[in-house]
């Protein structure tokens, strides 16, 4: 039995920003962690799983300000475990905007659900600028939060860290489009083809 679970609950989770948080997270974690990634078919198998651990640590990324739907979803199924084999709740949330606190709604949806349904909520590490932070030499920013949210898991010292860019927000707006810009160009589009409103379809 693996003493932490981390559950990686992006839509896009074998593709996510969220699999680079799992990933740091468990390097710089002492303790015996398990990486499990939801879907659509697995969220029974993910709940029994959740009820065999300590500490559960979340890790998604912001939705309409709010927590994935597919994550809504798991927690319905986690409220019915006996009360007995409730791990604490954390989670590691991040978001495309430059502030951290943007996240702040999402960590409130947790904390309701673990009061409403018996679990001990946890720390949680909000992070700003997630798309794109991972890729730049501000990582060692994450890095350095993630160590002490890691520590305070394992320590059951629970707390809340934050961590984003140290830009202003025009600095932000230009380096955010230079980023998706070479995203789109790395998949064979152009600025104008990404300006249209059906961009989706490409």
């Amino acid at each position: 039995m693996a003493h932490i679970k981390i559950i990686n609950a992006s839509p896009r989770a074998p593709r996510s920003n969220s699999k680079i948080y799992a990933k740091m997270f468990a390097d710089y974690c002492t303790m015996q962690t398990e990486y499990l990634e939801l879907n659509r078919k697995n969220t029974p198998e993910l709940t029994q799983s959740a009820s065999d651990c300590k500490d559960l640590i979340l890790v998604f990324p912001l939705y309409a300000d709010g927590i994935p739907v597919s994550l809504l979803n798991f927690l319905k199924e986690l409220s019915q475990i006996p009360s007995d084999c409730k791990p604490t709740v954390s989670a590691i949330i991040n978001c495309g905007f430059l502030e951290s606190m943007q996240n702040n709604i999402a960590v409130e949806q947790i904390r309701l659900f673990c009061d409403e349904n018996g679990f001990s909520a946890g720390s949680f590490l909000k992070i700003g600028s997630g798309e794109a932070i991972a890729d730049t030499p501000f990582k060692a920013f994450v890095k350095y939060k993630m160590k002490r949210f890691a520590k305070s898991v394992e320590k059951g010292n629970y707390r809340e860290f934050s961590v984003s860019m140290p830009l202003t927000k025009k600095m932000f707006v230009i380096a955010a489009n230079k980023y998706w810009l070479n995203r789109g160009k790395q998949n064979g589009l152009t600025k104008e083809q990404m300006d249209v409103d059906t961009i989706e379809d490409q």
